[in-house]
C-alpha cells in the first residue's frame, strides 16, 4: 500500500486535523494512514462534512428529520403535498469560495444545491438565495477600499448566480440581500433549491448489491476545488489568493445535460443508488454511499475521466470538480445507464463495484491508495461541545433606554430608511435573474412577500421564501431564532399558503469562541421551538462555521427557507393592489415592550447609527393563529392583498405597497407617545391587508374570533401620487427615487 515515509504533525495539522483526531485515525485503522486516507479523513472530519461542533446542537432537529426523511435520503427531506407529489428542498452555503472568487464561488453554489435536489429523483423547479455583504455605500467608518471591495463582491456574486442559474434553466424566484460592516471580508452566499417528484420515485443514496457496478457520471475530474471542504472549515486569510485552487469552476450547460440525463436514467429503473459528488468529491460519494448501505466498494481511479493524466489518488479523491455524480446500477443493466448519459453527451464510466465485505478500497496505477471501513469516516468523527458564555453586549442591550434617542423628523427618516441598502428595492439584483423559465412562476420578486410557483401536474401552488435578520439574532439569539421562523411563516401566509416545512442555513463565526457557540446554541433552540409550534419540520439544512476574516467575524446569521402550500395556485395574492381599497392591520396582541419594538431595529441603525436594544419576542402560538386566519381569508377571496410588517415598521410597509402598486395611500396610525414608535416599530406579528369596503365587518369579526387584534388603517387612492401617514405627506416620485434608486446609484 502507498504510504508516505512519515506523517508529521505539520502534515495532518495543515489538513485541519488535531493531535487527538490523528490518534483516533491511527486507532481505527490499527496502523498509520496513507496520505490518501489521511486526506479522506481530513475532509470527512472537517466541520463542513462532519459537523463536529454543530451535531450536538442539531440534535434538536432530529425528530423532525426522522419524521420526514426516508432511509438513505441524506441530501434533503421530502414533503408530501398530496396528489402523489412530493417537494424536496435544501439550502447550502458557499461563503468561503465566494469571498475568494465571487463569480465562480456563487455559480458553483447554485450548481451544487441543484444537484442535491436532483439526486433525490426530483426535477429542480425553483432557486432562491440569501446574500450578505459589507457596506456598499460609505458609512463614515468603513474604509473606502473596503467599500469598493464589497461592491466588487456584490456585483460578481450576483453575476455568478445569474450566469449559472439563467443558463441551467431553473428560475431564481426569490431571496434577500443584506449589508453590514461585519460581512466585510467574509460575505455570506447561501443558495436554496426546490424540486418536485412523484412520491413513488424517490431515490436513495444507499449503495447495495454485491457486484453491482459503480458508475461515474458527468464532467471530467480536475485539480480544482481540492480540499474545498477543509477550506470552508477555517478562517479566511486577509490575502486569500493562495486559496483560489480551493474554488471550483462551474459549467451550467453541463449541469443542464446532467439534469436531463439523470432524470431519464432514473426512469429506466436500473439505478440502485445515486449521489452528487459535492463537498469532498469522490471521497464523499463513495464513502457515504457505502456507509449508508452497509457495504464496501472497489474503486479503480485509472478509469475516472480526468482532465490531467498525472493526477494522484489523493487529488482524484479530494477534487471537487463540478457537475459530477456517482451511481450504483443493477449488475447486468449498467449499459442501459451508460447509454442514456452518453446520449446526452456526458461522460459515463464504470469505475468499480460494490462489495459486501464492508471495505472501501481505492487503487491508482494498480496500487492500493486507500483501504478502510467507510463507517470510520462517517460514524466516528469526534464531536465537541465547547464552552459558551453570554456576551456583555447582550446584557447591555437589555438595559437600553429608548428615551435617550430623539424622535426623528418623520418625513426625512422614512426616505432615509427606504434608501438604506437593507430596505431599498433589490430590483438591481433580481432583474439579472431569469425568474420565469419553466413558465411556472405566479408571484414574481417584488410583487409579494413570497414567490409562488404553480407546478404542472397539480392545481396546488408552492410559496417559497428565504429569510433572516442577523441583527436581531446578534442582540438576542433565542428571540432572533423564534422571529426568523415566524417571519418566514408570515411571508408565505401573506400570499395565501399554509407553512409546511423548513430548510435552514446556519452561518456563524468560529464555534470555539464562547460567545459564538452561545449565539449558535441559543438561536438553534429558538428555531427548533418555533418550528415545533408552527408545525413546520426542519427537513434539511446546512451549518457554516468559521465565517470570519482579519476584519472580524460575521453576525450570527441563521436563515429560514420556508415552504408553503396553496390548495389553488390561482388564488395567490401579493402586495401589488389597486386604488379604492380599504387597508387594515391584523396583529398578534403582545405585552408592552419598554423598547417599543425599536430595539435592534433598522430605524435605529439607519437613522440614528445605533445598534442596541433587544428585538421584541414573538407570541409563536399567536403567529400560528395569524397565519391560519390569513390563509382562510385569502381562500374566501375577501383579501385583495397582504404585506408583512417587518424591517422599517408600518411606514416602510405602506411605502412599499404604494411604490409597487403605483398608487396613493392615506393612513392613520393609532399614535400614542412617540411618532417613531408608531411609524417604525418592528414588533412582530403584524400584517397589512387590503380589502373591499363591504367585507370589512366580516374580516374584523373573523379576526377577533381568532383572538387577534384588528384595526382599520386607511385606504388606497387611485390616480394619486401621494402617500400620507398621520398628516405627513410624500410624493410617489420621492419614494421611488429613494427606494428604487439607492442600490443602482451605489453600483453605478
Amino acid at each position: 500500500m502507498n504510504r508516505m515515509a512519515a506523517i508529521t504533525p505539520e502534515v495532518y495539522s495543515s489538513m485541519g486535523l488535531n493531535d487527538f483526531e490523528y490518534e483516533r485515525i491511527v486507532s481505527l485503522l490499527g496502523r498509520e494512514p496513507t496520505i490518501t486516507e489521511l486526506g479522506m479523513f481530513s475532509v470527512m472530519w472537517s466541520e463542513h462534512c462532519g459537523y463536529k461542533y454543530s451535531r450536538p446542537v442539531l440534535a434538536l432537529f432530529k425528530k423532525y428529520k426522522e419524521a420526514m426523511e426516508g432511509e438513505g435520503h441524506e441530501n434533503a427531506g421530502v414533503v408530501d403535498i398530496g396528489d402523489g407529489w412530493g417537494v424536496t428542498m435544501k439550502v447550502e452555503s458557499h461563503n468561503h469560495p465566494s469571498a475568494v472568487e465571487p463569480y465562480q464561488g456563487a455559480a458553483t453554489g447554485v450548481g451544487g444545491i441543484i444537484r442535491d435536489i436532483l439526486t433525490m429523483g426530483a426535477r429542480p423547479i425553483a432557486a432562491l438565495n440569501s446574500l450578505r455583504f459589507g457596506p456598499i455605500v460609505p458609512d463614515g467608518t468603513t474604509p473606502d477600499a473596503v467599500v469598493r471591495r464589497n461592491r466588487y463582491l456584490f456585483e460578481h456574486v450576483v453575476a455568478g448566480i445569474a450566469g449559472y442559474g439563467n443558463c441551467v434553466g431553473v428560475p431564481t424566484v426569490g431571496g434577500e440581500v443584506n449589508f453590514h460592516p461585519r460581512y466585510s471580508g467574509n460575505p455570506l452566499v447561501n443558495a436554496m433549491c426546490v424540486g418536485m417528484l412523484r412520491l413513488d420515485e424517490i431515490t436513495t443514496a444507499a449503495a447495495q448489491g454485491d457486484g453491482n457496478p459503480v458508475i461515474y457520471i458527468g464532467s471530467a475530474t480536475g485539480k480544482d476545488g481540492i480540499h474545498g471542504a477543509s477550506f470552508a472549515s477555517k478562517k479566511l486569510k486577509d490575502d486569500a489568493v493562495e486559496d483560489r485552487p480551493n474554488v471550483q469552476i462551474g459549467d451550467p450547460f453541463a449541469e443542464k445535460l446532467l439534469i436531463e440525463g439523470t432524470l431519464e436514467a432514473l426512469k429506466t429503473g436500473a439505478i440502485v443508488a445515486i449521489q452528487d459528488m459535492g463537498a469532498a468529491g469522490l471521497t464523499c460519494s463513495t464513502v457515504e454511499m457505502s456507509s449508508k448501505g452497509g457495504v464496501g466498494m472497489e474503486i479503480d481511479l485509472d478509469k475516472v475521466p480526468m482532465r490531467e493524466s498525472d493526477m494522484s489518488a489523493y487529488e482524484l479523491m479530494l477534487s471537487e470538480s463540478q457537475e459530477r455524480m456517482l451511481a450504483v446500477a443493477e449488475k447486468g443493466r449498467e449499459q442501459e445507464v451508460l447509454d442514456v448519459f452518453r446520449k446526452w453527451g456526458l461522460k459515463a464510466e464504470v469505475i468499480g463495484y460494490v462489495n459486501e465485505q464492508g471495505e472501501t478500497t481505492v487503487r491508482r496505477n494498480g496500487e492500493v491508495a486507500a483501504s478502510l471501513d467507510a463507517t470510520f469516516l462517517t460514524d466516528h468523527c469526534p464531536t465537541y461541545v465547547p464552552p459558551f458564555e453570554v456576551p456583555g453586549y447582550h446584557l447591555a442591550a437589555q438595559r437600553f433606554v429608548l428615551d435617550r434617542i430623539p424622535d426623528a423628523d418623520s418625513h426625512q427618516s422614512l426616505l432615509t430608511l427606504l434608501a438604506a441598502p437593507n430596505i431599498a428595492s433589490k430590483r438591481w439584483v433580481y432583474q439579472q435573474y431569469d425568474q420565469q423559465v419553466q413558465t411556472q412562476t405566479v408571484v414574481l420578486p417584488g410583487h409579494g412577500d413570497a414567490a409562488v410557483v404553480a407546478p404542472r401536474g397539480t392545481t396546488k401552488g408552492l410559496a417559497l421564501t428565504l429569510d433572516g435578520n442577523a441583527r436581531h439574532v446578534y442582540l438576542h439569539p433565542y428571540v432572533g431564532g423564534l422571529r426568523a421562523v415566524c417571519e418566514a411563516a408570515r411571508n408565505v401566509a401573506c400570499v395565501g399558503a399554509r407553512p409546511v416545512a423548513v430548510t435552514d442555513g446556519l452561518n456563524y463565526g468560529n464555534p470555539q469562541r464562547p460567545h459564538v457557540y452561545w449565539q449558535f446554541k441559543e438561536s438553534v433552540l429558538g428555531i427548533a421551538e418555533a418550528c415545533e409550534v408552527m408545525d413546520t419540520p426542519v427537513i434539511s439544512g446546512n451549518v457554516s462555521f468559521y465565517n470570519e476574516s482579519d476584519l472580524g467575524e460575521v453576525l450570527p446569521t441563521p436563515l429560514i427557507g420556508m415552504l408553503g402550500v396553496l390548495e389553488r395556485a390561482d388564488r395567490a395574492v401579493g402586495h401589488r393592489v389597486y386604488g379604492g381599497l380599504q387597508l387594515g392591520v391584523i396583529e398578534v396582541p403582545l405585552p408592552e415592550d419598554p423598547q417599543a419594538g425599536l430595539g435592534g431595529s433598522e430605524y435605529l441603525a439607519a437613522v440614528h447609527g445605533i445598534e442596541d436594544g433587544l428585538p421584541t419576542a414573538p407570541d409563536v402560538q399567536g403567529e400560528k393563529r395569524l397565519c391560519k386566519s390569513l390563509i382562510q381569508l385569502i381562500e374566501r377571496g375577501v383579501i385583495a392583498g397582504a404585506h408583512d410588517v417587518s424591517d422599517g415598521g408600518i411606514a416602510v410597509a405602506l411605502a412599499e405597497i404604494a411604490v409597487s402598486s403605483s398608487i396613493g395611500i392615506v393612513a392613520k396610525l393609532p399614535t400614542e407617545g412617540r411618532r417613531d414608535e408608531a411609524f417604525y416599530s418592528e414588533a412582530p406579528g403584524r400584517v397589512i391587508v387590503a380589502f373591499d369596503r363591504e367585507v370589512g365587518d366580516e374580516i374584523a369579526e373573523f379576526v377577533r374570533e381568532s383572538e387577534l387584534r384588528w384595526w382599520e388603517l386607511g385606504a388606497t387612492v387611485a390616480f394619486s401620487d401621494v402617500l400620507e401617514i398621520d398628516g405627513v405627506r410624500w410624493s410617489l416620485s420621492e419614494l421611488v427615487d429613494a427606494f428604487e434608486g439607492s442600490i443602482p446609484r451605489a453600483m453605478a
